[in-house]
C-alpha cells in the first residue's frame, strides 16, 4: 500500500516538474494574460514565489524554476529510495 502511495507521489512529482518547464519556457513565447500560461502559473506561482523570497536578486534572470525542480527531484529521489 505505502509503496502505490510512494509510486502515486513520484508520478505526480514528475508531472509537476513537466508543469514547471512548460510554464518556463511559455513564459518566453506567450502574453502573461494568456489562458494556457495563466492556468499554468496558477499551479506554478504559489510554489516559485517562497523560492523567490528566498533567492537574492539576479536581474533578468530567474532562478526560482532551477531550484524548484532541483527540489522536486531530490525529493522525488528520496521517496524512491525510502519506499520503492
Amino acid at each position: 500500500m505505502i509503496e502505490a502511495l510512494a509510486y502515486i507521489l513520484v508520478l505526480l512529482f514528475n508531472l509537476l516538474s513537466l508543469v514547471v518547464f512548460v510554464h518556463v519556457i511559455l513564459s518566453w513565447v506567450m502574453p502573461l494574460d494568456h489562458p494556457v500560461r495563466s492556468g499554468l502559473g496558477r499551479i506554478v506561482e504559489p510554489m516559485l514565489q517562497p523560492i523567490r523570497n528566498i533567492l537574492p536578486q539576479t536581474g533578468m534572470i530567474d532562478f526560482s524554476p532551477m531550484i524548484l525542480l532541483i527540489l522536486l527531484q531530490l525529493l522525488q529521489q528520496l521517496l524512491a529510495q525510502t519506499f520503492l
